[in-house]
């Protein structure tokens, strides 16, 4: 894909993810009827499970790519590792962010150290030091192989996450989307602004994957025209 193709592909999925989103906000605050049992809050329900699906997804990226990078050594694969980082920090944190705000009215408290919430923040953290990591090492080659490990190990995270709630005593819900012992009974009004909300956060994740994917590609040709100052030399897209 070309510098221009590249950036048309980062304008076209930012106006449709920012579209979207502008959609599902006045979805959820003006057409979605109110959950009967807990109320308004009960909003953040189109929100809170988006951000933590598209953080799993770049934290997936990540784990896969540096994997693989491990392997074969190929700067591309640690680009896409990072940006999957990136993203996924971003939206882990709107997920830390909306659970609370949820829990203070289900729960009566902002925080409780149950297992899912504890992993959660524990993938944060994770995260952190994989950035920590790359910018602390000495030697940068050295430091993005380790920041892969990082990378690979955070990701055995994400089923601790998941399978939390059904192998621990835990206040969290159940899934109700990802459970086929409970098949989800929304209606027809929640299951499309539930599915918008979806829609909307692939959208943002894609375009800042690819924004940050391409920003770090055109950092690593600045550095090779700084390391050969009469080359020709460019970066793979």
């Amino acid at each position: 894909m070309s510098h221009k193709q590249t950036r048309w592909a980062i304008g076209i999925l930012g106006t449709l993810g920012v579209a979207t989103m502008i959609v599902l906000h006045w979805m959820v605050f003006f057409w979605v009827p109110t959950e009967s049992t807990m109320g308004i809050v009960q909003r953040i329900f189109y929100i809170h499970p988006a951000a933590w699906w598209v953080a799993f997804l770049g934290f997936g990226i990540v784990g896969l790519c540096s994997a693989v990078y491990l392997w074969l050594g190929d700067e591309r694969l640690d680009r896409a590792a990072v940006a999957g980082a990136e993203a996924g920090m971003v939206f882990t944190t709107i997920g830390l962010i909306t659970g609370p705000l949820w829990g203070q009215v289900a729960w009566g408290t902002w925080w409780e150290w149950e297992p899912r919430l504890t992993l959660a923040l524990i993938l944060w953290f994770i995260y952190l030091g994989y950035f920590l990591v790359r910018r602390t090492t000495a030697n940068p080659e050295q430091g993005k192989r380790f920041a892969a490990v990082v990378g690979v190990i955070g990701v055995l995270d994400i089923p601790l996450i998941h399978v939390s709630v059904t192998w621990l005593r835990s206040l969290h819900p159940e899934a109700v989307i990802l459970n086929p012992e409970s098949p989800m009974n929304l209606e027809r009004s929640m299951g499309l602004t539930f599915g918008v909300g979806f829609l909307a956060f692939t959208l943002i994740f894609a375009c800042l994957f690819l924004a940050s994917y391409t920003v770090a590609g055109y950092e690593y040709e600045l550095k090779l025209r700084d390391a050969n100052p009469g080359g020709t030399q460019r970066a793979e897209a």
